[in-house]
């Protein structure tokens, strides 16, 4: 078998096409195929992105609007929030109350709880007041209460004088200082929300218990 240095010119320059030939091939179905393929993929998932930033672009004019909607949505249950808080705050209602007492310059001698009444999304809770002031005091203080952001009912109101406070019923009478002429009694009532209750769960049927 002859070496390679001692075959022709032509037959040296056949061989190293052959072999680059084969080396060419080789790398096309090994190295390139799969740098092609890999490129394809990479071509098709630019194409899915690109498709992708189209659809969402179309929504770029809208997220204004969207935006501000959200705003007036959290704006109405941070009202609704003040209008009709949740059933924890009470005590804020109570606080509430005797600060306009303090503006109208009128005395609320007592709270006293009555029974709530509950509804699947919300509870109204009633309270008995007893109230004594001068008159235009008392009347400012109910028309305060009236114009608060948040929903007090005033209801069953009882008025007499301080020289007859019985037939305003009140629990107890007092020491009325001289500007005083009006004992109240009423109910004010205010709502809280909570949470809707479970649906209780369906009885088995079909199963007795006891041994």
């Amino acid at each position: 078998m002859e070496n390679f240095s001692e075959l022709p010119s032509l037959k040296q320059w056949a061989a190293l096409v052959l072999a680059g030939g084969l080396i060419t091939t080789g790398l096309y179905f090994t190295v390139f195929k799969n740098k092609r393929d890999a490129n394809a993929q990479s071509q098709t998932s630019l194409d899915a992105k690109l498709r992708e930033n189209a659809e969402l672009e179309s929504y770029r004019p809208k997220l204004k609007d969207m935006e501000r909607q959200v705003a007036n949505l959290k704006q109405q249950m941070e009202i609704e929030a003040r209008i009709v808080p949740n059933e924890k705050e009470i005590d804020n209602f109570i606080k509430m109350l005797d600060a306009e007492a303090v503006k109208t310059g009128i005395e609320i001698r007592r709270y006293t709880a009555r029974p709530v009444s509950t509804r699947e999304y919300y509870a109204e809770v009633p309270f008995e007041l007893e109230i004594d002031g001068p008159y235009y005091s008392v009347m400012s203080f109910f028309d305060h209460v009236g114009k608060l952001e948040r929903i007090v009912n005033i209801s069953g109101l009882l008025v007499s004088t301080v020289r007859k406070p019985q037939d305003a019923k009140p629990r107890h009478t007092y020491q009325y200082a001289a500007n005083e002429s009006i004992v109240a009694t009423c109910l004010a009532s205010t709502f809280f929300t909570h949470d809707a209750p479970a649906p209780a769960a369906a009885p088995a049927h079909g199963v007795k218990g006891g041994l």
